[in-house]
C-alpha cells in the first residue's frame, strides 16, 4: 500500500515545517531550506518493498543537508536518487556533482552530504540498508555524488529497471517485491563494481591510455596541495588500489610522480621568477607545496642544489662549471700530447722510458700477462737490449 504526503493542502505559511517532518520522517533525519518565499506544494508517495522504500518526491525549490550532528541516528542507509524533472547539485565527500533529468546517483547517510536544486522537480528515490549493498566501503566512496547517466551502458540498463520497478512497486506481490528489490541491489552492485574495475584486468595498452587520462588530471590539478591518491581515484570512479597499480607501469607511486612534477614545474619556473618578482615560497605554493623546508629539501635532493641557489644562478652556474671541465679537459689533452711526444722519444732510444725496467721497451707490451693481449700470447722471443750510459755490465 502507498504512503502518501502532501503538503497540498497547507497555507504556505505552514508548509515549511510540514513537509520538513514528512522529509526526515520518510527518508532520514535532514534539514531543510526552502528557497523560496511562498513554499510550492510538495508530496512524497512511498512504497515499501522489502527492505527497499521507493518514493516518488515532488516539490519546489530547496536545499536539504545531513549534517555530522543528524548523522548521531546511527541509521547506515544509502539513497539513490533517478532525476526525472529539475537539476540537482549533489555534494558529498569532498566531489560535487550536476543530476540532469535521466541521470541517478548515489549518497550514503552515514556522512555529510547536500543537495540543492533551484526550481520545482521530481524525482525517484531508492532507500536501503547499507548492508545490503555487498561493494567494499573504498568503491563505495568513489561513486557518492557521481552522475551515472541513463543514457548508455550499465548505468543505462540499471536506471531502466528502477525506473520500471517503480512504477510497478504499488501493484508488487510481497515476496515478488522483495525478490525485485534484490535484483535491484544485484544490478547496482554490479554496476559500481564495474566502475572500480573489480573485473577482468584491463588489456596492457587499455590501462595506458587510463593512466593517461589520470596524468592529465593530475597535471590539471598540481596547483591543488590537497591532491591525494584517494581523490584522484575518485574522480576517475576506480578503487585507490588500482590507481596504485596503473603506476607500477611507470616504476614509481602515485606520490612520486606527482612530486616529481611539481619539482620541475619549479625548477622552470625558478628561472623566470626574479624577473617577475616572486620569491621560492611563492613558486613552492603555486605548485602545491605547503612547506617551504619540506620543498627545500625536496628540490635538493633532487637537482642537488638549494631553490634559491637555483634561483640565483640556475644554467649561468651550470655553464661556468661546464667551462671549467672544458679547461681541465684541454689541460689534459696538451698534457697527454707532451707525454706522446715523450713516448716517442723513449722509444727512439732504446724503448727505455723514464721508469722502464731495462731491456723491455716496446716488449713489454706483449708480455704474456697483458691484460691487452691475454695469456695466450706466446711469449716474446729474448733480445739482448742496446748498450746505454744507464745499463749495467
Amino acid at each position: 500500500m502507498s504512503v502518501v504526503l502532501s503538503t497540498a493542502s497547507l497555507s504556505a505559511a505552514d508548509r515549511s515545517e510540514r513537509w520538513h517532518h514528512a522529509v526526515s520522517r520518510t527518508f532520514i533525519p535532514l534539514d531543510v531550506q526552502l528557497l523560496e518565499d511562498d513554499p510550492s506544494p510538495g508530496r512524497i508517495v512511498s512504497n515499501q518493498l522489502g527492505s527497499l522504500r521507493i518514493s516518488q518526491v515532488q516539490a519546489g525549490p530547496q536545499t536539504v543537508t545531513r549534517s555530522r550532528r543528524l548523522i548521531r541516528d546511527g541509521k547506515e542507509h544509502l539513497i539513490l536518487t533517478l532525476q526525472q524533472r529539475g537539476t540537482a547539485i549533489k555534494e558529498q565527500d569532498g566531489r560535487q556533482a550536476r543530476i540532469g533529468p535521466g541521470d541517478f546517483s548515489l549518497s550514503d547517510a552515514s556522512r555529510p552530504f547536500r543537495k540543492t536544486v533551484q526550481g520545482d522537480f521530481s524525482f525517484t528515490s531508492f532507500q536501503f540498508p547499507r548492508t545490503d549493498l555487498r561493494v567494499r566501503e573504498e568503491d563505495l566512496r568513489a561513486v557518492t555524488a557521481t552522475a551515472f547517466s541513463a543514457k548508455e551502458g550499465s548505468a543505462a540498463l540499471v536506471a531502466a529497471y528502477l525506473g520500471r520497478l517503480a512504477r510497478e512497486a504499488p501493484g508488487l506481490d510481497a515476496f515478488v517485491g522483495r525478490q525485485f528489490a534484490a535484483t535491484a541491489l544485484d544490478l547496482l552492485t554490479l554496476l559500481i563494481n564495474e566502475q572500480c574495475g573489480r573485473f577482468a584486468s584491463q588489456a596492457p595498452e587499455t590501462a595506458a591510455a587510463t593512466l593517461v587520462r589520470v596524468k592529465d588530471h593530475i597535471l590539471r590539478h598540481l596547483g591543488d596541495p590537497g591532491l591525494s591518491p584517494p581523490d584522484i581515484a575518485a574522480a576517475h570512479c576506480m578503487s585507490v588500489r588500482y590507481l596504485h597499480k596503473l603506476f607500477q607501469l611507470e616504476g614509481m607511486t602515485v606520490g612520486e610522480w606527482i612530486r616529481t612534477q611539481r619539482l620541475e614545474r619549479c625548477r622552470r619556473d625558478l628561472l623566470h621568477s626574479p624577473a617577475l618578482g616572486y620569491g621560492v615560497a611563492a613558486v613552492a605554493r603555486r605548485w602545491g607545496f605547503v612547506s617551504p623546508s619540506h620543498f627545500s629539501r625536496a628540490f635538493r635532493a633532487a637537482y642537488g642544489v638549494t631553490p634559491r641557489e637555483w634561483q640565483t644562478h640556475g644554467l649561468s652556474g651550470a655553464g661556468r662549471n661546464g667551462g671549467e671541465d672544458g679547461r681541465k679537459g684541454r689541460a689534459d689533452r696538451r698534457n697527454g700530447g707532451e707525454d706522446g711526444r715523450k713516448g716517442r722519444a723513449d722509444r727512439r732510444n732504446g724503448g727505455e722510458g723514464e721508469g722502464t725496467p731495462p731491456g723491455t721497451g716496446a716488449l713489454h707490451r706483449s708480455s704474456p700477462t697483458s691484460p691487452t693481449l691475454g695469456a695466450s700470447c706466446p711469449p716474446p722471443r729474448p733480445t739482448r737490449p742496446p748498450s746505454s750510459p744507464h745499463s749495467r755490465p
